[in-house]
């Protein structure tokens, strides 16, 4: 595959073209190319966590984490990584595995743990974002959302516990949940264009995804929109409602 080729590969992914209708290498090469993405943006989230900082939520936006919910079961994974590189290694030794096929491994199992680092951290360090211009709805380096404030026709509380998946798409609506959880829809007036994170685009007009504090999200909204008001714009940015559901149900 040439560069030219690949170039024209992201172009067509980035542009709207569904990475299934890009044919043979260039799918390979537009899947790789967010592949090597995702872990570049893992290593800088993992500079931002040493730092305490966070990404991309300006002065006049509120961050929404998500990431208490799969803190947990990040922490266990990660645990269970490091126990297995440190047993992989015992035992290699143990029956006098020959040193370029033990370090060989011990490199691959090292650069596990090392990616699931980078994932704890990009969940840390990329919150969900409320901000009087727009919202972004994130799940670590693998989505990134954007939707203008002036499309957002409301936000509500609906509680769902029953998620398939942690990013799916299901008809004009986009699911990104934790631990099969979500708590917030937004509504749209119009379809927005996501870009899933092996490049496939799908046109959403609903929302449907997980923070901590569901509350304060819904409480940012309210802010953000009356902030905009009484600036002058004229502009609310969608209403918010709370609605919750009993355990089990499916968000509307």
């Amino acid at each position: 595959m040439t560069a030219r080729s690949d170039r024209e590969a992201v172009a067509q992914a980035g542009s709207g073209t569904p990475v299934e209708q890009v044919g043979g290498l260039r799918r390979v090469g537009v899947v790789l190319r967010r592949l090597v993405g995702f872990e570049a943006a893992g290593m800088v989230s993992l500079w931002l966590w040493v730092r305490r900082r966070r990404h991309g939520v300006p002065e006049s936006a509120t961050a929404v984490p998500y990431a208490g919910a799969v803190a947990s079961t990040m922490v266990m994974f990660l645990v269970v990584s490091v126990v297995e590189l440190v047993a992989v290694e015992i035992l290699l030794r143990a029956i006098g595995a020959p040193d370029p096929l033990r370090h060989a491994i011990l490199i691959v199992d090292a650069y596990g743990v090392l990616i699931a680092l980078a994932v704890i951290a990009a969940t840390v360090t990329g919150p969900h974002v409320i901000g009087p211009d727009e919202i972004r709805v994130r799940n670590a380096a693998f989505l990134d959302v954007r939707v203008p404030r002036r499309l957002v026709s409301e936000v509500r509380m609906v509680r769902n516990y029953n998620e398939q998946g942690t990013i799916r798409v299901d008809g004009d609506t986009l699911i990104v949940s934790a631990i099969a959880q979500t708590n917030l829809v937004v509504e749209l007036a119009e379809p927005v264009r996501v870009v899933r994170p092996l490049g496939r685009v799908a046109h959403v007009r609903t929302i449907r995804f997980f923070a901590d504090d569901p509350t304060a999200a819904l409480a940012a909204v309210t802010s953000s929109a009356t902030a905009v008001t009484s600036s002058g714009s004229g502009r609310t940015g969608g209403r918010s409602s709370s609605s919750p559901s009993p355990p089990g149900g499916r968000a509307a």
